[in-house]
């Protein structure tokens, strides 16, 4: 065999398999996952790209694309990007690998710190999973790979965000109601009009999916911004903020006496709009008598508070 023939060929694939990690320090780790979480609710489209529809691979590529980065367009081909990366070191932004389909890398998802990941799944669309989830991922995992460097000094900072938005995800891997999934089912139950993508936040874009539902439901009152002028998209709600949404959302007012719960001070916030929310039949709080106002709203409680909500309007 000509031995000549061979080098320039191995040469080529060597700088291609070692493709340098970018320099991303000018952004930090905390926008990665806000980057990443604004997809929340993008559903599965096998070979999707857009906001239309994301597959595994769409999803990191364009997460890294607003990050300006350039991923390889599918998962096997952005294994042979960046660094290798031990499990046990891995950090927010890192990418990883695994084999769904039996036959070498056929999934990859991005790193959000607390042993999470966000990632575009069949049947699910964008979402967080556990990486060591014993029932699916743990088992098909191949390894990680580190294709930029954030500013790791927002990395603790950052796990200890993702942890409280994500923190059960390990138990029953639910994927909790952010602002803007509350906004989309309010503003498909109420009928509202979603053709202005302009918002008054300055974290929500014409061109972000969710864009006319959070315009819609700002426009009646439902929803304010923060005192940066934020929305907060990607931002978990609670049931004692839901409470108070549903009531300005359907017009809600007290039916009989005030109901209350054992852990619902008197003189807290939402005291008076969780008490609406049980006297019209919304909910009957937990069976200890408690509500749990504090408590990340789960998507299937959303879903049964609003439909309920639309039943009193009927």
């Amino acid at each position: 065999m000509n031995k000549k023939w061979l080098l320039p060929i191995f040469a080529s694939f060597m700088i291609f398999s070692a493709t340098p990690i970018d320099n991303a320090e000018a952004a930090t780790a905390s926008e990665v996952t806000d980057t990443a979480t604004k997809y929340l609710g993008i559903p599965y489209s096998y070979g999707g790209t857009t906001t239309s529809g994301l597959d595994c691979s769409g999803f990191t590529s364009k997460v890294f694309s607003d990050l300006g980065i350039k991923l390889n367009r599918t998962s096997g081909s952005q294994y042979q990007q960046g660094t290798a990366v031990a499990k046990s070191d891995l950090q927010v932004g890192d990418l990883l690998f695994f084999n769904t389909s039996g036959s070498g890398i056929s999934h990859v998802a991005i790193y959000i710190g607390d042993g999470k990941m966000i990632h575009s799944q069949t049947g699910k669309g964008v979402s967080y999973s556990s990486v060591d989830d014993p029932y699916y991922w743990s088992s098909r995992y191949i390894g990680a790979k580190r294709v930029a460097t954030f500013d790791t000094a927002q990395q603790a900072e950052v796990t200890k965000v993702a942890t409280a938005e994500v923190k059960d995800a390990a138990i029953d891997f639910t994927v909790y109601a952010s602002r803007a999934e509350v906004a989309v089912q309010l503003a498909q139950a109420l009928n509202l009009d979603t053709s202005d993508k302009n918002t008054k936040f300055t974290d929500v874009k014409p061109t972000y999916a969710h864009a006319g539902a959070i315009a819609a439901v700002a426009k009646l009152g439902i929803f304010e911004g923060d005192d940066n002028g934020k929305f907060n998209p990607s931002s978990p709600m609670t049931r004692a903020q839901i409470a108070k949404v549903l009531v300005l959302a359907f017009g809600l007012e007290h039916q009989g006496e005030v109901v209350t719960f054992a852990d619902v001070p008197e003189n807290y916030w939402a005291t008076e709009y969780i008490s609406i929310i049980a006297t019209n039949g919304i909910t009957a709080g937990k069976d200890n008598g408690n509500f749990g106002y504090n408590e990340m709203l789960k998507i299937s409680q959303l879903e049964t508070f609003i439909e309920r909500a639309k039943q009193l309007k009927k």
